[in-house]
């Protein structure tokens, strides 16, 4: 059981942006958990009656009595973690995701995705969910393996950022896109404002590293999150945890300034966690650790880097308490 619970209302949610200003609809101590659930998409990706895909009540409520303030995503939140401060880390344990509807949509849209000069006209896609399966039928017949995500987590960013789109993941997290965030990862922010600020939604159902014609199989989502807050242990971009990898992550307009990043946040990590001199670090790179294109397709580019904890026998997940 979770200690609290956030619906997706016309109150709890904001559209389309990120803001330091934002109040918090919910806040909590270090170390609660909360269950967060989240609806993905406007009014025209919601399929019509003679579809026969039923619509979340609250996703209709939504998108009929709120417009998006900047173009992005519908998140839930923010968040207040007692206690947070400018300098702090916030750990995310992402405990358990659970898809709440049975279809999901996937759109291209004109110039936009990683080949707009190639379907400069778009298509929406309704797909229907098997949740019992875990699976997805796409319409020409592929059936699609489901590893439910939340696209975007983060804090609020920077007060001299002002308002900003939810689009462009950066420091603060935000529309991150990284596949390998799934129940039982644990992600790291940088804090920048009192309380943290913490928004989820752009649910996923499935996502290939790329999401390259814009989205993935985007969908209503439940989570279970528990937040954890380490002083003073400030972080340059986010990175997480999962059961079997250490991750680092950059986003830039150029993928290769994201890749370099991520490469140097692996090697100060690697120093960090397992007392690794910057060379030694650089070489087991080279060895062990895979670079993965998060994503193409929002603004700044995504990459993060993989390194398996087997490579470094004295460290395990339970021995990180905080980068």
């Amino acid at each position: 059981m979770t200690d609290h619970r956030l619906e997706p209302t016309p109150d709890t949610v904001h559209w389309g942006f990120f803001d330091a200003t934002l109040q918090p609809v919910l806040t909590v101590a270090s170390g609660a958990s909360v269950t967060i659930r989240t609806v993905s998409g406007g009014a025209d990706v919601i399929p019509p009656a003679s579809a026969g895909l039923a619509v979340l009540p609250e996703h209709r409520t939504i998108v009929e009595t709120l417009k998006p303030v900047l173009p992005g995503h519908i998140l839930t939140g923010p968040v207040a973690i007692e206690g947070a401060m400018p300098g702090d880390v916030l750990e995310v344990r992402i405990e358990d995701v659970r898809l709440i509807q049975d279809w999901g949509w996937n759109a291209n849209r004109p110039l936009r995705g990683s080949l707009p000069h190639r379907f400069p006209d778009g298509r929406l896609l309704q797909i229907p969910i098997n949740r019992n399966a875990m699976t997805a039928t796409c319409p020409w017949g592929s059936v699609v393996p489901l590893r439910p995500f939340f696209g975007v987590m983060g804090v609020s960013p920077r007060p001299s950022y002002g308002r900003v789109s939810t689009i462009e993941p950066r420091e603060y997290g935000g529309n991150i896109d990284n596949r390998e965030l799934i129940a039982g990862t644990k992600l790291f922010l940088p804090v920048f404002v009192p309380g943290a600020l913490f928004s989820t939604g752009d649910g996923h159902a499935c996502q290939g590293d790329g999401e390259v014609n814009l989205t993935a199989l985007e969908t209503a989502l439940e989570g279970d999150f528990t937040f954890v807050l380490h002083k003073g242990r400030s972080l340059p971009r986010p990175r997480a945890v999962t059961p079997t990898h250490l991750i680092t992550m950059a986003f830039d307009p150029d993928l290769d300034d994201a890749a370099t990043r991520a490469l140097e946040d692996m090697i100060d990590l690697l120093g960090a966690v397992a007392g690794l001199a910057a060379n030694d670090a650089y070489a087991l790179c080279s060895l062990a650790c895979d670079l993965h294109i998060t994503q193409l397709v929002d603004g700044n580019k995504g990459v993060h880097a993989m390194l398996p904890f087997d490579v470094l026998p004295q460290v395990e997940q339970a021995a990180i308490p905080g980068f």
